[in-house]
């Protein structure tokens, strides 16, 4: 005996009392159906056991992508201004623009930034301008404690955050795997024959990681010696110029032999120890970006962040997603070992 052929649109349609167009907009989760006739398509499609073939859908997406790519769609990246915490100096990096905007084209999107707190720009007002222009899909880069983009209701919009530093509401994100990042830079430091290797980065930052920078120290010290375990240092304040004494006492008191930190300040600090780089102690920028090639670090690849925070914004678009999701899908970018100057050379 044959089996039975799948249901189609016009089989939905004739079971449902209405068009196979109104079907095809009820399958795509369009929100001009009225709900009486989505539950009736719906209970409909589910007695026909319909299943969608996956290359028909894979090719409508793609002609309406054409159609949709004749209107100026926009993809607002949300940036903070909050010059009071910190945290909007050259020791602190974000995903900049580039990527995100070169990402965004290829999907058929405009970009465009705005800056909470700049120019007096407040959740309110910035809620009323992503409305009047229409902007479906943002991409949050929180870069204060404060966290005013927090404030945002999200419900209109297809979200996605850089980091873990927002944890409500709780967005789908894009973070560097940095517990990954720590062990590869504490491997490198291993093979190149170092054996007291400390962290010294702020609480920002380890925060933003979601302990990514404490939790790979600690599980790489588990393996090692208790004599060689030097603890992890949090800068007193997110101002780096304030941290000296904390770190001058440190160093006094636990002698690494390597350092994990960042390119700012620390550096000068050490010389001021009478110590040199890298004869003396080998250093390591903990967020390595291509103008650092002084120095050895961990890159964190922010192009890849922002390539997909850019596919989880579209993908959810096309999906008519929006709000904060019950469950938030997290993409961890895993960061690169660069070798520089600021270390030996490793052990054949």
């Amino acid at each position: 005996m044959n089996p039975k052929p799948p249901a189609t649109l016009k089989d939905i349609a004739l079971a449902a009392g209405v068009s196979s167009m109104t079907v095809s907009r009820v399958l795509r989760g369009s929100p001009k159906v009225r709900e009486a006739t989505r539950a009736r398509v719906e209970a409909a499609a589910r007695r026909l056991n319909y299943q969608p073939d996956p290359h028909f859908t894979r090719m409508m997406q793609l002609v309406r992508g054409r159609k949709q790519g004749r209107v100026r769609a926009v993809i607002a990246v949300i940036r903070e201004h909050v010059p009071e915490d910190h945290l909007l100096g050259d020791s602190y990096q974000y995903v900049p623009i580039e990527p995100i905007r070169a990402r965004a084209h290829g999907h058929g999107y405009a970009v465009e930034e705005f800056t909470l707190g700049k120019d007096g720009l407040t959740p309110e007002k910035l809620q009323k301008v992503l409305h009047a222009r229409g902007c479906e899909g943002v991409i949050v880069s929180p870069q204060s404690v404060r966290l005013p983009c927090a404030e945002l209701d999200y419900a209109p919009f297809a979200a996605v955050a850089f980091g873990y530093a927002m944890r409500e509401p709780a967005l789908h994100m894009t973070a560097g795997n940095m517990t990954l990042g720590i062990q590869t830079a504490v491997a490198e430091l291993v093979a190149r024959g170092y054996r007291r290797i400390g962290v010294a980065v702020t609480r920002w930052i380890v925060n933003r990681s979601q302990f990514g920078y404490s939790g790979g120290l600690f599980h790489w010290q588990q393996e090692i010696p208790p004599r060689n375990r030097v603890p992890l240092l949090l800068m007193p304040h997110n101002d780096l110029r304030l941290g000296f004494d904390a770190f001058a006492t440190w160093m006094s008191t636990h002698e690494p032999d390597a350092l994990i930190s960042f390119d700012t300040h620390i550096p000068g600090w050490l010389e001021r120890l009478g110590l040199k780089i890298p004869r003396d102690i080998g250093f390591v920028v903990h967020d390595w970006i291509p103008r650092m090639r002084a120095f050895a670090g961990i890159y964190q690849r922010r192009e890849h962040l922002a390539a997909a925070a850019v596919d989880l914004v579209v993908t959810q678009l096309s999906q008519h997603e929006h709000g904060v999701p019950e469950v938030p899908r997290q993409i961890m970018i895993p960061p690169q070992w660069v070798d520089g100057p600021s270390v030996r050379s490793a052990n054949p």
